[in-house]
């Protein structure tokens, strides 16, 4: 990634969870951008039941970071990594 694109801390490299929107997701797969990913690789997959979500590199670039794990997307979603110790 290159460019203005956000680099996610240390929050998101052993996240289990994603709050998006205030909604809780299980993270099914997870990559932190580096210098060779590009724009339309996915860079992370959540899922809630039957639902399914999956955000390119692009969704992510730019993302302003919230504090506490948490981002805010370009489109508007908020999103906040979890780990299972901080889920009671």
């Amino acid at each position: 990634m290159t460019g203005n694109s956000t680099t996610f801390g240390p929050p998101t490299h052993d996240a289990d969870f994603v709050l998006i929107d205030g909604v809780m997701f299980e993270t099914a797969y997870l990559r932190v951008p580096d210098q060779d990913t590009v724009a339309d690789d996915i860079v992370l997959e959540v899922r809630n039941g039957d639902t399914e979500l999956a955000f390119t590199c692009d969704d992510m670039k730019d993302a302003v970071q919230l504090g506490d794990g948490a981002y805010r997307l370009r489109s508007g979603a908020k999103l906040r990594f979890l780990s299972s110790a901080t889920i009671h």
